[in-house]
């Protein structure tokens, strides 16, 4: 009796996160991928706005700031899910391509996905889910930044860091100079 306790409990708690997996039936058909779609949680759900559209005398600039630790070294972290929605909802707004500038700045935990796929085997035995995102998002313009003194405390060697990553001396002077280059701060974490 009590094995059977024990059983339906974990499939009580285990049952929500099958429906996180899934789409809700009220979306099907009516979701769009404008670039990425790495993820079904990428997509952005067509809507009849009529406000904050597309504004071509701005530069749309924004950094986002990962810091999120691994939680599930199978799958792509959900940050990294939240850069490719970022970038999609941005397109499905109107903004093209050419007026969109995006920073990542990554410290803390993170960094753990952001290895290069043998330094990320040789961690979690398998290679690297992000490292597809890394590629794609670094050809359509994305930019990403380590914290270099995570790096130094993690004592990470740079060669085991994913090619698509440069290092900054660290998280808070990246934010200050891209601040001053006029980009928009967005908070994506789990944490």
């Amino acid at each position: 009796m009590k094995k059977l306790a024990i059983l339906l409990i974990i499939i009580i708690f285990q049952f929500p996160s099958f429906a996180q997996d899934s789409l809700p039936p009220h979306l099907k058909g009516k979701m769009k991928y404008p670039v990425f779609n790495l993820h079904k949680y990428m997509a952005v759900v067509d809507t009849d706005n009529t406000v904050l559209k597309y504004d071509a005398s701005i530069d749309y600039k924004v950094v986002i700031d990962v810091y999120d630790r691994v939680k599930d070294s199978s799958k792509l972290t959900g940050t990294f899910r939240e850069i490719g929605r970022t970038y999609n909802l941005n397109i499905a707004n109107g903004v093209p391509k050419d007026k969109l500038k995006m920073a990542v700045v990554i410290h803390g935990g993170a960094i753990q996905s952001i290895l290069n796929d043998v330094a990320y085997k040789k961690k979690y035995g398998i290679k690297n889910p992000n490292s597809e995102a890394l590629r794609v998002y670094k050809e359509n313009g994305i930019q990403f930044y380590v914290c270099g003194q995570s790096v130094g405390f993690m004592n990470i060697a740079q060669e085991n860091l994913a090619p698509e990553i440069d290092v900054a001396i660290s998280a808070k002077t990246a934010f200050i100079i891209l601040d001053q280059k006029g980009y928009t701060y967005m908070n994506v974490n789990e944490d």
